[in-house]
């Protein structure tokens, strides 16, 4: 029986429009895709290596123990009366799982860019299955700061309601720059190599290696407004159950969130141009 006319159904796929950043409806139609392509990058990510997800563990670690003896020992920077160890492992954690996301996320879309002209689906996919998928890293590197805090004795207090809002913070930020990353570097390749400098130089521009109080107080609002200074001394101050430094978290989250909606508008507006530039 042939297909007559009226039996095909034309589906027209535009732009979305006004001022809405992300269509959330439509990234629910994709669920599924999401699940199966985070998913591909666990797998991908361990395939065919020995140590599989030990990995997850001895990125941070190694970088811990080098960071402890290099700078706890041998340049002994102060870190507020918190040993330099504990002081590493509460930071590096958390950082080791920005950098990975940020670099990830900023080369999804030419990672990917054979699929782009194949099939349809929200590219806004690409940027943030990076960002889910290094949550699975992030999850297992926790083996190592439970017992790190279990042996210095650190008290649990009621700062730790504040985590989940840092956690939050901590998956914005490579969210945020990875849209704007993967839609520059689409477009222009040398974003690649600059990303590298990029991730580099940020882990000096926050409070990983040295402590936010070592700043001059002249320079600390500047300095507060690199959202990654608010995530550590969040972090840090819930685990910790020192003094939430709220003069260095608040500023953090108007960057972040300033960055989060900047990205998405920008990977929205270069995003019909994928394709040919790909």
């Amino acid at each position: 029986m042939g297909l007559q006319e009226n039996d095909v159904k034309t589906i027209s796929i535009k732009p979305i429009s006004g001022w809405q950043v992300v269509d959330l409806g439509e990234l629910r139609e994709y669920k599924d895709l999401f699940y199966y392509l985070v998913w591909r990058d666990i797998k991908s990510l361990y395939a065919q290596t020995i140590l599989g997800f030990m990995w997850a563990i001895l990125q941070p670690g190694i970088q811990i123990i080098l960071f402890t003896i290099i700078f706890g020992k041998i340049a002994k920077i102060p870190t507020d009366d918190v040993p330099y160890f504990l002081f590493a492992t509460l930071s590096i954690v958390p950082w080791t799982y920005m950098s990975t996301a940020m670099s990830m996320s900023g080369q999804s879309l030419v990672s990917n860019r054979g699929m782009l002209g194949k099939i349809y689906f929200p590219r806004l996919i690409y940027p943030i299955v990076p960002v889910l998928s290094k949550l699975i890293d992030f999850g297992i590197s926790l083996i190592i700061v439970i017992p790190v805090i279990l042996y210095y004795n650190v008290p649990l207090t009621w700062n730790i309601l504040f985590l989940p809002l840092f956690l939050i913070m901590m998956i914005c930020i490579p969210a945020g720059i990875g849209m704007w990353l993967s839609a520059l570097a689409i477009r222009f390749r040398d974003v690649r190599f600059a990303m590298q400098f990029l991730v580099r130089m940020l882990m000096y521009t926050a409070p990983i290696v040295y402590s936010a109080s070592a700043i001059d107080p002249a320079y600390r609002f500047l300095y507060s407004l690199n959202p990654i200074v608010g995530v550590i001394e969040g972090i840090r101050s819930s685990l910790l159950g020192t003094e939430m430094p709220w003069m260095f978290i608040l500023p953090g989250m108007v960057t972040t969130a300033i960055l989060l909606i900047s990205g998405a508008l920008y990977f929205r507006r270069l995003e019909r141009v994928f394709v040919d530039v790909s």
